[in-house]
């Protein structure tokens, strides 16, 4: 058992730290206010190979595997938790599209995901389905060479900008067996958006329904077979997980940073706060809490990455843990702050804003707890 990094993966560790402090961390605060979405620097990402990470070199991607991109996303969220969350989504549908399109799919897209020239969303949640993903009703139906979508998806990064959706809708029989996955590229005629969510966090990037009205796409645009639509999304979503749990590491490392900073200058009842034994017991806490979480996220990777059968139960198992133990995290260390920590001063309230969400998404951290207990069952 050896928990040294390799001479590549520091370098390419090395490489993600350098573009977040560059690239991203001086813009963080700035962009969570205006909620601009930083396509351009996306694009600077994309250069250094963060935009195809586990794609084929075939069509430009740089074929490492979920070790690399975890140590990648937690470096680019330490910088921007938000721009880096976005950035594994389009790594994850960049991800399906390489895995499961077509050879002519794979070289109409991938190259251009894996620049960024083609910003990508991934499109499974609707306004009636969210845990039970399964019971989607969102359908494509065939039409001579085309499928007709019609339904609608909720709570989609990148709606609205994106120039390509992979998109999971029912074709068949009810149930996961009865939904396929189809690529549906901006300005295809019946596809349109809602209005731009209000949201707490993650407001660099942009979130809407996406509406499908007789939505009419190609039949060549199928991702793989019909009906194995839903089994693509999960396993997406095994290395989606990962890729948030990794992004919450960056977030917290960068709250447990800041606090410690915090608490040896900032002076109380005649000493710094660090000085104070509570102090040092939160600080050690936080510091435990952080490490064990990234040695979940990276033992989740490698089951991946070695095709463990138990695969998707660590990506749950680290999923749920990571992003429960780096929210509370970044909680701690806003409240070592004081009333210092609820201002936007400080970067605290915005990572205790943007990992919230962490806990909802790519699965809510009780159906983590499903997915562990199910598998644990099986054996």
């Amino acid at each position: 058992m050896d928990f040294a990094l390799t001479d590549d993966q520091r370098a390419i560790q090395d490489a993600a730290r350098a573009f977040a402090d560059a690239e991203l961390a001086p813009h963080s605060a700035e962009w969570d206010e205006t909620k601009h979405f930083p396509v351009d620097v996306m694009r600077r990402a994309a250069e250094t190979g963060f935009a195809a990470i586990y794609a084929s070199e075939e069509h430009g991607g740089m074929a490492l595997g979920r070790v690399e991109a975890a140590l990648i996303f937690e470096e680019l969220a330490r910088g921007d938790v938000s721009t880096a969350a976005f950035i594994s989504i389009h790594n994850m549908a960049t991800w399906m599209i390489d895995r499961f399109g077509s050879d002519d799919l794979r070289a109409r897209y991938v190259p251009r995901l894996a620049t960024m020239e083609l910003i990508a969303s991934y499109c499974l949640t609707e306004p009636g389905s969210g845990s039970d993903a399964a019971a989607m009703r969102t359908s494509a139906t065939r039409d001579g060479d085309d499928w007709v979508l019609n339904g609608s998806k909720a709570f989609i990064s990148g709606a609205g900008t994106s120039d390509v959706y992979v998109v999971m809708a029912r074709t068949g029989e009810a149930g996961p067996k009865g939904i396929s996955a189809f690529v549906v590229e901006m300005g295809t005629p019946g596809l349109s958006f809602g209005a731009q969510e209000k949201k707490m966090g993650w407001n660099s990037q942009p979130t809407a329904i996406v509406q499908f009205d007789d939505c009419r796409v190609s039949a060549a645009n199928l991702l793989g077979q019909e009906g194995d639509g839903f089994r693509y999304a999960m396993m997406g979503l095994d290395g989606g997980r990962l890729n948030i749990a990794a992004c919450s590491l960056g977030g917290a490392r960068l709250a447990l940073e800041t606090a410690k900073a915090y608490v040896a200058t900032r002076k109380q009842f005649g000493k710094a706060l660090a000085e104070f034994q509570n102090t040092q017991f939160k600080l050690a806490d936080m510091a435990t809490e952080l490490e064990a979480a990234r040695l979940m996220v990276l033992r989740g990777a490698w089951a991946l990455d070695t095709r463990h059968p138990e695969a998707t139960k660590w990506c749950a198992m680290a999923k749920r843990m990571a992003t429960d133990a780096c929210f509370q995290i970044a909680d701690e260390a806003l409240q070592l702050h004081g009333g210092y920590g609820y201002l936007k001063d400080y970067p605290l309230e915005r990572i205790v804003r943007d990992l919230r969400v962490h806990r909802i998404l790519e699965g809510t951290n009780e159906i983590m707890r499903v997915i562990t207990a199910r598998e644990m069952m099986r054996q």
